[in-house]
């Protein structure tokens, strides 16, 4: 291409103004070329909200889990969408093959769950990733969708140690326990995936923040759980089962006493199953406690049940 220049400094080094389009002398203002292709990011944004701003000018990142690059036109529904609207919609995922067409339904389950239970991007992508395995070993095929999402999303959080619970990943899904367990396990043969063991100190932290507790509270109860275990006093019953019971003893032995029920509903657990539970705990409780735990119920007035 031939070099542009003002014809009155031919030596003078050119301004582009990029909002204009224009080449400009800085000698004389003469402008010299019009409408130059702008080559940096446009930060201008057509949406409805004028407040939010798109910083690409080509669509959105390439994504290695579509078959396609993510370079095909995704068409989005609303709730007040037109029939018209729906009409695309449906068009456009008939012009995916049925492998990307999978793909994008599950990613797009994994993402709507995942907003739900208030999960990081992080874990969607290790959903999408796990996925996508699944969808290439074949092993699932056949399997609900959505319930391989589900079941896609739980393996995730156990990966990146956020755990979460069956029953939370249920809550936010439209199938049922079952059907994501039977895919879970599935899964997990499938991919020969190691997952490490859940433990009732996975869950302590969201727990008591949930319940509002204080830290001397939480440490007290993730201290329960876990000598409670080394004793061999709850066997049998499940990480969140034993959490549930170690919060609410050590919760009912300090200034913040939260009932079963309330410990049961944070925790997903029944409140006759947080009770049966601390009731093996307490036998053995002066051996459960942390040594600098302050009591503001002694361990001979906690509850019997």
């Amino acid at each position: 291409m031939s070099r542009i220049f003002c014809p009155n400094h031919p030596q003078a080094h050119l301004i582009e103004d990029h909002r204009a389009g224009d080449a400009i002398c800085p000698e004389c203002g003469l402008v010299v070329g019009e409408r130059i292709v702008d080559v940096g990011t446009e930060w201008r944004s057509f949406s409805n909200e004028r407040s939010t701003t798109d910083p690409s000018r080509v669509g959105a990142p390439e994504n290695p889990l579509m078959g396609s690059a993510d370079l095909s036109t995704s068409i989005a529904i609303g709730f007040n969408a037109s029939d018209g609207d729906h009409s695309l919609a449906n068009a456009q995922r008939k012009n995916m093959n049925n492998t990307d067409r999978q793909m994008s339904q599950a990613i797009s389950v994994i993402r709507e769950m995942s907003e739900r239970i208030h999960l990081p991007k992080v874990i969607q992508d290790q959903a999408a990733k796990i996925f996508k395995d699944v969808l290439d070993s074949k092993a699932l095929k056949g399997k609900n969708n959505e319930a391989q999402a589900a079941a896609a999303l739980y393996i995730a959080c156990r990966k990146e140690q956020v755990p979460r619970t069956f029953k939370e990943i249920c809550a936010a899904s439209r199938v049922s326990k079952k059907e994501i367990g039977r895919c879970f396990r599935l899964i997990v043969k499938a991919l020969e995936t190691n997952l490490e063991q859940i433990t009732s100190a996975d869950f302590m932290s969201r727990f008591c923040g949930n319940l509002g507790l204080p830290n001397n509270v939480q440490v007290a109860a993730t201290r329960i759980a876990k000598k409670a275990v080394e004793l061999d006093l709850v066997a049998g019953r499940s990480p969140i089962s034993i959490a549930a019971a170690a919060i609410y003893m050590a919760s009912q032995a300090s200034a913040d006493k939260k009932s079963a029920k309330e410990i049961g509903e944070i925790a997903g657990a029944a409140e006759v199953t947080v009770r049966q539970t601390y009731k093996l705990l307490l036998p053995r409780a002066s051996e459960l406690f942390p040594a600098d735990f302050k009591f503001v119920t002694n361990i001979e007035q906690l509850p019997s049940n």
